[in-house]
């Protein structure tokens, strides 16, 4: 009997029938007028039970079975396949649906390449679960393993840009003149919201490999500085033509971070070649956050959403600095790699939790999105706390992946790792600082006291024993003399 081990062309012969069959699911709302770009109908059953399954997919089951595979865990392949099942369902389901109907956009065009770069991730997938050695496959398996690796790192970012796609099609928001501002809120603030990711793993799981890579971690922050600096200078005017608007402020704003970007990445070692720190990087932060307080809007619930995210912002840059100087103290590499929760401040989670909510908070102030809760009386207290509380649960699930990850390849065996006890209990720190002295409990101190009282007690007995021993004596020796 075929299969796909003794058939492997089978597997190939599948995945390009099913790509005909992912194209015609796409869907034709094209009766709908030129000038419109959705319908006035409400959200059917159908098309929300598409968003949930999708979200819960691409949002949760694939980061978390990406993560299983990366510490090779046996639950890595049931729930890749548990998400792409349900990711297939939720496509298909999301051109079935009635109720609202859409112009043709970005969201349902991304789609199917969405679809087929999983397609081609389970392909590869099922080839490695086969462990074929043997005849071409064998050969380029390498290869494939790599390509494997590569196309689960992209699935996220890609899965990432599709959920804001689909967020911005269910308004029809982001055509015609407010198309640019889109692009520059929701790619500025989905890269806030990547820098807060990266520094988190740097923090929990990666600074034992970037002490590796001889450099420190603003050398990179200051190199993707300079390079976006590069890109906002040139393509925030149209070079010929008039300023209009904010394009000074956006321009000027792209010049400070090339400069500043080059003078951090000149400072990130020093004058012996050696990796060091430097505040950059942050600096950089608190300018951007700062111009962007001040940046005038149209709509006091817009200036109000502006000033949050600035001072957030700012407050981003401002935590980074405090914890360079002064938690780490420009300590380059972590002093127990071995044990890095001993290493890490509370305080150090703040810079990254503040660029996801920075992120969010830029991402949700789009004139559109503003003018729509302006018009239905929504306060900008109230939107505020929603997004920051959207970006409590980002942060919960990422350290939610990191801690899987970290429980998989670095496992605490429950020893003791540190000499500092309170209480009976194992304490890493005291006011920062690493100490080998042991914190006496409550029982202990009672233990001493008890152990003063009884040695008082020994000693006052002593003492009138030696009393009376002198007494006698001196009564002996002037009887003698007496004699």
């Amino acid at each position: 009997m075929a299969t796909f081990r003794t058939r492997p062309a089978l597997l190939a012969s599948t995945t390009v029938l099913l790509l005909p069959i992912l194209a015609s699911a796409h869907g034709d709302h094209s009766h709908l007028s030129d000038n419109l770009a959705i319908s006035a109908d409400p959200l059917d059953a159908i098309l929300w039970t598409h968003i949930l399954l999708q979200c819960l997919a691409w949002g949760v089951l694939f980061p978390t079975g990406m993560v299983l595979g990366l510490v090779r865990n046996r639950w890595h392949v049931p729930v890749q396949t548990l998400a792409s099942c349900i990711a297939i369902v939720g496509y298909f389901l999301g051109h079935a649906h009635k109720g609202r109907q859409f112009a043709k956009n970005a969201h349902s065009g991304f789609a199917t390449w969405l679809m087929l770069m999983l397609v081609g991730q389970v392909v590869l997938g099922v080839y490695l679960r086969l462990h074929i050695e043997k005849g071409f496959l064998g050969r380029v398996r390498k290869g494939l393993v790599r390509a494997h690796a590569v196309l689960g790192g992209i699935i996220p970012v890609a899965a990432w840009v599709q959920m804001l796609l689909g967020g911005i099609a269910v308004q029809g928001f982001c055509r015609g003149d407010h198309l640019g501002q889109c692009l520059a809120h929701f790619i500025m603030g989905s890269a806030f919201i990547g820098y807060g990711i990266v520094l988190t793993i740097l923090l929990l799981c990666g600074q034992a490999w970037l002490a590796s890579t001889g450099r420190s971690q603003e050398f990179y922050d200051s190199l993707v500085i300079t390079l976006w600096g590069c890109v906002n200078t040139f393509t925030e005017h149209r070079w010929g033509g008039p300023w209009v608007g904010n394009d000074l402020q956006h321009t000027t704003m792209g010049v400070i971070w090339w400069a500043a970007g080059l003078v951090g990445i000149w400072l990130s070692r020093d004058r012996a070649g050696r990796p060091q720190r430097n505040v950059i990087p942050s600096i950089v932060i608190m300018l951007t956050g700062w111009g962007m307080s001040a940046h005038p809007q149209h709509l006091e619930l817009s200036n109000h959403v502006h000033s949050i995210f600035g001072y957030t912002l700012i407050a981003a840059g401002l935590t980074r600095l405090i914890e360079i100087c002064f938690i780490v103290k420009d300590r380059v590499a972590p002093e127990r790699p071995d044990d890095i929760d001993v290493e890490i401040s509370s305080f150090q989670y703040l810079p990254p939790f503040l660029l996801y909510a920075s992120g969010f908070l830029f991402m949700g102030a789009t004139e559109e999105q503003l003018q729509l809760l302006s018009d239905a009386g929504v306060t900008h207290v109230s939107y505020i706390l929603i997004l920051y509380s959207i970006s409590f649960l980002l942060f919960l699930f990422v350290l939610m992946l990191l801690h899987l990850y970290s429980a998989q390849t670095n496992p605490i065996d429950g020893k003791a790792k540190s000499a500092i006890k309170l209480d009976d209990e194992e304490r890493p720190r005291v006011n920062g600082q690493h100490h080998t002295t042991r914190i006496p409990s409550a029982a202990d101190r009672q233990a001493h006291d008890a152990q003063e009282f009884e040695l008082e007690g020994l000693m006052s007995e002593d003492e009138d024993e030696g009393a009376m021993k002198n007494g006698n004596g001196s009564t002996k020796v002037g009887n003698g003399g007496a004699r």
